[in-house]
């Protein structure tokens, strides 16, 4: 006799599968380069967006961060790839163990305590335009790719 599945343990089955995948991702690829460039990366990014009229992404997380991974993972699929090459210039910024960069973190008014990832967008000029205060991405793995399409698409350049 066959067993019925619960219609909710696929989705858990689901979950589960991501949630490895992610891990085994994040295991083999760091996405946050080293603490020592972020200054450096930050001074390219201002010039590239500056020279291309795109706006700048500050991504704060570290490489240990599941949900930093996540992120990363919906940032570059493929429904939102071509809105973050067309607007922005992504930079990661590594924050260590919550102990590096804390200066440009509070500069940019991102309270790192609330976790991350936290993002902050710049104009093209370097001018804050938004910076998440309250662990908007915090629980990334829980929230699906969409989110990050409507991040996007709210904070791209208005249409000329």
């Amino acid at each position: 006799m066959a067993h019925a599945r619960a219609p909710w343990s696929s989705q858990i089955l689901a979950m589960l599968f991501a949630f490895g995948a992610v891990c085994a991702l994040s295991a083999v690829r760091d996405i946050y380069p080293a603490p020592d460039q972020a200054k450096t990366d930050v001074a390219a990014a201002l010039a590239a967006a500056a020279k291309d009229h795109k706006r700048v992404i500050l991504d704060f997380g570290g490489n240990w961060c599941t949900d930093c991974h996540v992120l990363d993972l919906y940032f570059h699929d493929a429904a939102n790839k071509p809105l973050l090459d067309a607007n922005f210039v992504l930079v990661h910024v590594n924050i260590g163990r919550m102990n590096e960069h804390v200066d440009i973190a509070d500069g940019y008014r991102i309270p790192l305590r609330k976790g991350v990832p936290a993002l902050a967008v710049l104009d093209e000029h370097g001018e804050l335009l938004y910076s998440q205060k309250t662990g908007e991405f915090e629980s990334m793995r829980r929230m699906q790719s969409s989110a990050v399409t409507d991040f996007l698409v709210h904070w791209k350049l208005p249409a000329a």
